[in-house]
């Protein structure tokens, strides 16, 4: 998990959008993190790494850019997913079986199939509303209701 840093808390937003999450890198000393484009990192042995091992799980890059996002947003940490649909994912595994979900209806198709096909075949319950009016989304929450979810912009 990728932690911003203090002092980036503190600056100016113009300064922070700009400078927030970046370390000089140790090996060249270059003041803005390049973009890594490797997929592996060297190992020190079995199980033994410098901080990175796969790209999936890791990089300097990606980490730059969620110290960045977390203190643009005021944020103790910050994540970064290789898609929108990877990011709802994740958002959606906070719940639990059981648990109801208000919708925008106007959200990205592979949204609302990611709910309606996989995660309610795991009990996470949705209602769709037009969102536009607050008192569509008022009225269909219910007692079990754990989030509203909206995007913006979507496609239909």
């Amino acid at each position: 998990m990728t932690k911003v840093s203090g002092e980036d808390l503190t600056r100016r937003l113009a300064t922070r959008a700009v400078h927030a999450g970046h370390i000089a890198d140790p090996l060249a000393g270059a003041v803005m993190a390049p973009i890594y484009q490797t997929s592996t990192y060297v190992q020190q042995g079995l199980g033994k790494h410098k901080g990175y091992e796969y790209a999936r799980t890791s990089n300097p890059t990606r980490e730059a850019l969620e110290r960045n996002i977390a203190a643009l947003e005021g944020g103790r940490h910050g994540f970064a997913f290789a898609s929108g649909l990877a990011a709802v994912d994740a958002v959606l595994k906070l719940l639990s079986q059981g648990d109801h979900v208000v919708s925008g209806e106007n959200v990205y198709g592979g949204t609302h199939r990611q709910m309606t096909h996989i995660w309610a075949r795991y009990g996470l319950e949705f209602s769709f509303v037009d969102a536009a009016d607050a008192r569509n989304v008022a009225a269909a929450v219910t007692p079990r209701t754990r989030m509203v979810y909206t995007e913006t912009p979507t496609n239909p």
